[in-house]
């Protein structure tokens, strides 16, 4: 197993430095210099052609793409000294750029946007996985039945709505016809457990319910092909108790394509919820990463798409080991 993760880790990375080149290649070569919007911001009345080219010879891009790319990489794990007029700045490893916002280290803002992000994630994946499987369950259970045809055709009504529409409304009446709810996000430092929780609350539910619709769609689905499966009838025979069979025989074999979904789902709740983050005002790396591609922050949009990449890959590697603790018919290899 140990051989398989490390080949897994090292194509793992090749992957994140090739999404890396990817990024950086598409900002450097795209139709709108990066420059132009960075200049715009700072001179009130606009700027010519040359003053233009002032700032992109000041951001490095009258430059080799590779001689620019190749310091960037090299910051990651050396730190580097970046010049922004006359003045030099010691970016400390890891070195992922100054905003061309701020001028602040790309890597401190970095680390005050993930507390929100994962604290959304991880609360909407719990409710994805809590209530998806355990609908699923129960109309699998009762196959054919009224009670498995009212979940399942409840959860595909809920899917065939624009999550953004059904996460404004809620947000809508919640904050701003009911005000019952406040938006943003507050860290347990400022807010303790009650204020923090407060202010997720509905984010959690609004994303969680709304994600779980398909899990209760591939979880009944999974679960009708373990019961019919000859272990399952042999075990029956046995005399085993029927919650026995269900849930420690049946419920085990059915959540590998489960596991395998949500590995992905997660990973991109990680990588950032945009639309949540964007409706009910949580400073996350969605928001944050958003708003940087409308001004071509090409450093922060790079930090965020290469943490989004590691994550996915760590994500595709969990799950990989997770099929063998769940299922003994897989083996890695």
């Amino acid at each position: 197993m140990l051989a398989y993760v490390l080949k897994r880790l090292i194509a793992g990375f090749m992957v994140v430095v090739i999404i890396s080149m990817m990024v950086y290649a598409l900002f450097w070569y795209g139709p709108k210099s990066p420059a132009k919007p960075l200049c715009d911001s700072e001179r009130s009345r606009g700027c010519d052609p040359a003053t233009i080219e002032r700032y992109e010879a000041k951001l490095g891009f009258n430059n080799p793409i590779h001689e620019e790319y190749g310091k960037w990489a090299k910051g990651l794990v050396a730190g580097r000294t970046i010049t922004v007029g006359s003045t030099d700045i010691q970016c400390d490893a890891p070195c992922l750029g100054l905003s061309n916002r701020n001028r602040q280290p790309v890597f401190e803002q970095l680390m005050t946007k993930i507390p929100a992000t994962v604290s959304l994630a991880v609360g909407a994946a719990f409710l994805y996985l809590a209530v998806g499987v355990t609908v699923g369950v129960m109309a699998a259970r009762r196959r054919g039945s009224f009670t498995d045809k009212a979940l399942v055709s409840t959860s595909l009504f809920m899917t065939s709505i624009p999550y953004y529409l059904v996460a404004l409304i809620v947000m809508l009446y919640t904050t701003l016809t009911l005000d019952i709810v406040d938006k943003g996000y507050v860290s347990l430092a400022d807010g303790g457990i009650g204020g923090w929780f407060s202010h997720l609350l509905v984010p959690w539910l609004v994303l969680g319910i709304y994600g779980s619709t398909q899990y209760t769609r591939f979880s009944r689905g999974a679960m009708v092909e373990s019961l019919s499966e000859d272990y399952i009838r042999t075990a029956k025979a046995k005399g085993l108790p029927g919650r026995t069979v269900v849930y420690k025989h049946a419920l085990r074999s059915a959540l590998v394509p489960v596991v395998t979904i949500f590995g992905i789902d997660f990973a991109f709740l990680l990588a950032g919820t945009v639309f949540t983050e964007k409706i009910f005002d949580i400073q996350g790396m969605g928001l944050w990463a958003l708003d940087a591609t409308y001004i071509k922050d090409l450093p922060v949009v790079q930090a965020t798409v290469l943490v989004g990449a590691v994550i996915i890959v760590l994500a595709n590697i969990v799950v990989d080991l997770l099929y063998s603790v769940l299922d003994p018919r897989v083996r890695l290899s």
